[in-house]
């Protein structure tokens, strides 16, 4: 079956998308201030990452490059794709007079070690919490990597969105132990109820990204995701997809970006590196968990995907 038709599969059940979302790890990259006053317009950069925003108080309007304009109000959240530039604009009380325009790049002041954009002297009107992430399963699979449309969701105050951000910064400006990890926590909570919202919508912006739009693929990701040491094969993980070899091939492919059994390398990878990091196992039982019965096997993956071996690997975690 063409990878088209995909869409018109029964969707992901609920469990399968429970087990990708628990095993989905988030990083923050970085949260920033944007503060704009009334007949001001700020404009950002794109970022390699895609970018998460969302409004505090204050309303506006944003636009994005390639993108229809978005009217904003408090608790509006946004994840824009990578490498998009936007412009936040509060227009000016009076009809007709053009926005001064501000480059972000240009007015930014960097507060206990967090970025602040302003644009305008005068009391800011807007509010926006601005940041970058990754979401990502293994060592390369980018879930927001391939989108190309912003995901605007209006939120209310009791989803508490602004609490999760508020202390993901406040996180971030400590810098004590732990600061990105809770980060990274506190910021898949909104992403977390964003796929809440997404399942009660008719139209679920989650089919946007070509891994959750396919269903029987997503089958087979989650039973790798969730159980990366079983014996995977392309025939047993075809099986669990409900497709042929072949097609089930394609479809992966065209999905991911890359072969199953690459993937599958890039998920027991990410198990590995964080049982290393944890220092309860030895090698052998660390290589055992991810599905090598040979150790030379399992640290020739591992160079592979970290560019050293398992054993220098913990080594180095542990002397930092």
């Amino acid at each position: 079956m063409p990878v088209s038709q995909a869409i018109s599969s029964p969707r992901l059940s609920p469990s399968n998308l429970n087990e990708l979302i628990t095993l989905l790890d988030i990083q923050v990259l970085g949260l920033s201030e944007c503060l704009v006053s009334q007949g001001f317009m700020l404009e950002l950069d794109g970022h390699d990452a895609p970018g998460i925003h969302y409004i505090l108080s204050g309303v506006g309007r944003l636009h994005i490059a390639g993108a229809e304009t978005v009217p904003l109000k408090p608790h509006t959240l946004l994840i824009v794709p990578p490498r998009h530039s936007l412009k936040l604009e509060v227009p000016a009380n009076q009809a007709g007079i053009a926005p001064t325009v501000v480059p972000g790049r240009e007015h930014k002041q960097v507060v206990d070690s967090i970025s602040r954009f302003r644009a305008g002297n005068a009391e800011p009107m807007t509010v926006m919490i601005c940041g970058y992430f990754k979401a990502s399963f293994g060592a390369s699979i980018n879930l927001f990597g391939t989108l190309s449309t912003p995901i605007v969701e209006q939120f209310e105050a009791s989803d508490r969105l602004d609490v999760y951000l508020r202390t993901a910064f406040d996180e971030l400006v400590a810098q004590e132990i732990g600061a990105g990890a809770m980060s990274g926590a506190l910021l898949k909570q909104v992403i977390v109820a964003l796929v809440r919202r997404s399942l009660k919508s008719n139209a679920l912006w989650m089919e946007r990204f070509a891994l959750l739009g396919d269903p029987q693929i997503a089958r087979a990701f989650a039973d790798m995701v969730a159980r990366p040491g079983a014996q995977h094969t392309v025939a047993s993980l075809a099986d669990a997809a409900i497709l042929s070899r072949s097609a089930f091939m394609a479809r992966f492919s065209a999905a991911l970006g890359q072969s199953p059994m690459q993937v599958l390398r890039d998920i027991r990878m990410r198990q590995a590196a964080a049982q290393l990091r944890a220092g309860d196992l030895s090698l052998d039982q660390v290589a055992r968990h991810a599905g090598y019965a040979s150790r030379g096997a399992f640290v020739r993956a591992f160079r592979e995907v970290f560019d050293t071996g398992p054993a220098e690997y913990r080594e180095g975690s542990v002397k930092g």
